[in-house]
């Protein structure tokens, strides 16, 4: 199991909204109890409401600046600053800057079952506070 990852081992993945970067889940390495990924959001682009059921995760901005909604409550994240979301709290990212963003999402614990995330952003009030943006993928 790998103890050091380097960029050409980072699993790639595209997404409607954003690429991401897996850096650290299970078959990488060790790691029982974590998870972390870098994600890079283009101009406009947006994660909307989800959550996580099990994990807690942690938004570190690397690059640009984000709107981050915890819950109802939204702030400008920008370089060096991060957001904490607890288990189970509905919350979207929204690229509101004029230039790339790219942030680190740490989440904690790993190993459980059920779903790594859930939609929610057809309900209310989470599509009344901030209307989604379509993607393909998220139709229903």
């Amino acid at each position: 199991m790998n103890r050091y990852i380097t960029a050409a081992d980072a699993e790639h993945v595209d997404l409607d909204w954003c690429h991401v970067e897996w850096l650290v889940k299970a078959g990488m390495v060790e790691a029982k109890h974590l998870l972390l990924v870098r994600a890079t959001f283009p101009p406009g682009e947006a994660h909307n409401y989800h959550f996580h059921p099990v994990h807690e995760e942690i938004l570190y901005v690397l690059e640009g600046e984000m709107t981050q909604y915890v819950g109802e409550e939204h702030r400008v994240i920008k370089v060096g600053e991060l957001a904490h979301i607890p288990a189970g709290l509905p919350h979207a990212t929204y690229n509101t800057g004029s230039t790339t963003l790219r942030f680190l999402a740490i989440l904690s614990p790993t190993g459980e079952t059920g779903p790594d995330v859930v939609d929610c952003f057809q309900e209310e009030p989470w599509k009344s506070l901030r209307p989604p943006i379509p993607y393909p993928s998220q139709q229903s």
